[in-house]
């Protein structure tokens, strides 16, 4: 079946002219554009989440092995050639905290070696008063006291304030280590 339109025939069939089309790619970029922030946020919340995971499993296994080898493993901030950084000093990219990057070492002859490390991650802010914790046998136990790490984005943009943008590990005394939502010492 043909169609006659100003003394043209064109096949009723003949699918979407070129302003329909750009009529289409428009709408479809708009809503593009349109949650581009939107997965910008997720992306940074899981971000988040998966470093506050990383770090938390990173202190259950320093725990575990302290336990498994009966010595002392230590976890600490390390830099680029994977050796511990001091309290305050900064790794290659000017970041002085967790962000760098951490590694777990046992001691073996008053020599540590590597069991695991996890590199930097700069877009994600890692706070913690410790530089290093080590974990002794024969339970886990912490050297020191309670511990807390606040885990937020590096530069959150104001969709990303706040407690859902936030993670927090608490480290108790006895190496046990759990994750709350939220920044470190706020009330839910």
């Amino acid at each position: 079946m043909q169609m006659k339109c100003n003394g043209i025939r064109r096949p009723s069939g003949a699918g979407f002219t070129l302003v329909e089309t750009l009529a289409v790619i428009a709408l479809v970029m708009l809503m593009a554009v349109m949650a581009m922030p939107s997965f910008a946020a997720w992306h940074m919340r899981d971000q988040v989440d998966a470093r506050s995971k990383a770090l938390l499993s990173t202190f259950a296994y320093a725990r575990s092995e302290a336990l498994r080898r009966g010595t002392r493993i230590t976890v600490c901030r390390v830099d680029a050639a994977r050796l511990c950084l001091a309290a305050g000093q900064p790794c290659a990219d000017g970041i002085a905290d967790w962000a760098c990057g951490w590694a777990v070492f046992a001691e073996h002859g008053g020599k540590p070696s590597l069991l695991r490390a996890q590199p930097a991650l700069a877009a994600v802010s890692i706070i913690g008063v410790q530089t290093d914790m080590t974990f002794t046998p024969p339970a886990g136990q912490l050297i020191g006291s309670f511990r807390s790490f606040d885990i937020a984005p590096r530069s959150p943009s104001k969709s990303m304030q706040g407690n859902p943008w936030r993670r927090c590990i608490s480290v108790a005394a006895g190496g046990r280590a759990r994750i709350s939502e939220g920044a470190c010492g706020a009330t839910s």
